[in-house]
This record gives C-alpha cells, structure tokens and sequence, in this order.
C-alpha cells in the first residue's frame, strides 16, 4: 500500500521524491477556487469601495507571491523556477462570488500543480483578509485543480467542472 505514495520511503517515513532522473517538459497547470460573499461585500468588492483598497488586485500580487512560495509552505513540494503565474478573476453576480483561475507555467522535471491550487488559495485567503472588516462570514470553497499538461503522466482535464 505505501508503494503507491510517492512521498513515503521504503519505512514509511515522510521524503521528497527523487525527480534527478525525470526528463524536463513544459508543464502547465490551471486551478480553480471561489469565494462567496454578501451582497454588500461583493458591491463593495466591484467598485473598489473596501478601506484597505482595491481587492482584486491585491489578491492577485498575493496570489502570485502564494506560488512563488509553494515549496516554502508545503512540506514535500519541490522550489521550481516558474516561468509564469497568472490570475484572473470573475465576479459572478447570481452566485455573489468572486472566482478565481491560476496558471502557472514552468519547464522542468516536476509539475506546477501545487503552485496553481497554492496561488488560488492565497488569493482566497486575501479576498477575506481584505473584506473581513465587512463581512465575516464568507466562504472559501471549490478550490481544485482544472488542468494539468506535461510531465510523465501526460494532460488531466477536470471533468466535473
């Protein structure tokens, strides 16, 4: 049964796996999260409105900075030189939330999924550090990876969603 986790050796015991021998590939990876809010909070997020400034683009610096740091915060992640992060956002007006895409991009002999879901996530997080003030009942949720290319185990296509 361990043998089929990656990040556990032949004791048992916790390691980072070995990629020395793994070819590098362009690999790409896009993940996905939400954030519900209230009425006001999402009018407030829309025109800019929040005391501490403009929410969508401090999300989108700190989701940045959340995947430049993904090997900093998740144990046995690998640092891999990114060669791009983006962001984009939509606000969803039916569903009062605010929903976020990451892509991350790099080449080499491990995947960006990890920073994709860490950059979604700290952007979440930011979302609600910036409106909590206002609201402090909002959700986080949903957040998952849509799409991973490259690498061994070739492309991942979400098919629920």
């Amino acid at each position: 049964m361990l043998e089929d986790f990656s990040h556990f050796n032949e004791h048992g015991r916790a390691r980072m796996v070995d990629v020395s021998e793994k070819a590098d590939t362009v690999r790409m990876a896009v993940a996905y999260g939400r954030v519900l809010v209230n009425e006001e909070t999402f009018r407030l997020i829309q025109s800019g409105g929040l005391k501490k400034g403009d929410v969508l683009t401090t999300a989108q610096i700190g989701g940045i900075m959340g995947a430049k740091h993904t090997a900093d915060i998740i144990p046995m992640c690998h640092p891999i030189f990114l060669s791009g992060v983006d962001l984009d956002f939509q606000m969803d007006e039916q569903q009062l939330a605010v929903e976020i895409y990451a892509t991350t991009k790099c080449a080499g002999a491990t995947g960006v999924e990890m920073e994709a879901l860490t950059a979604v996530s700290v952007a979440a997080l930011t979302v609600y550090d910036m409106c909590k003030a206002v609201q402090r009942d909002i959700v986080i949720e949903k957040i998952c990876l849509l799409k991973k290319t490259g690498g061994k185990s070739g492309e991942f296509l979400r098919k629920d969603g």
